[in-house]
């Protein structure tokens, strides 16, 4: 399992945390690796797999991905229009943050701003 960075606080005490939520670690795990298995998402992200399982529930509800059965596997689709969820970002699309962390952009994310 992946460890996560720490920084010192305030207090000088060590924190876990990073800018980016679970759901946004596994969105971008599944972006650079489609047919990932969720074991592997999760190793990854540094959550367990039940863990991984719930997020990417969550994220097929609200529309940011679709699982698609290939044999015996899944295959996901990011869906890169979908918005973010808090008010402060609500303007903006996820595919701009893929964009960011991905080798080469999939799709355009300037489309139908």
């Amino acid at each position: 399992m992946a460890t996560m960075a720490t920084t010192p606080g305030e207090d000088g005490s060590r924190r876990n945390w990073t800018f980016l939520t679970n759901h946004g670690h596994v969105l971008l795990a599944i972006a650079r690796n489609p047919t990932a298995r969720l074991r592997d998402v999760a190793d990854e992200v540094g959550v367990t797999e039940r863990a991984a399982q719930a997020i990417v529930a969550d994220l097929e509800a609200g529309g940011y991905l679709r699982r698609t059965r290939v044999g015996r596997r899944n295959e996901y689709t990011i869906n890169p229009k979908g918005r973010f969820r808090h008010p402060a970002e609500a303007d903006q699309q996820v595919g701009a943050l893929l964009a960011l962390f991905a080798a080469e952009p999939a799709v355009d994310v300037t489309a139908d701003r």
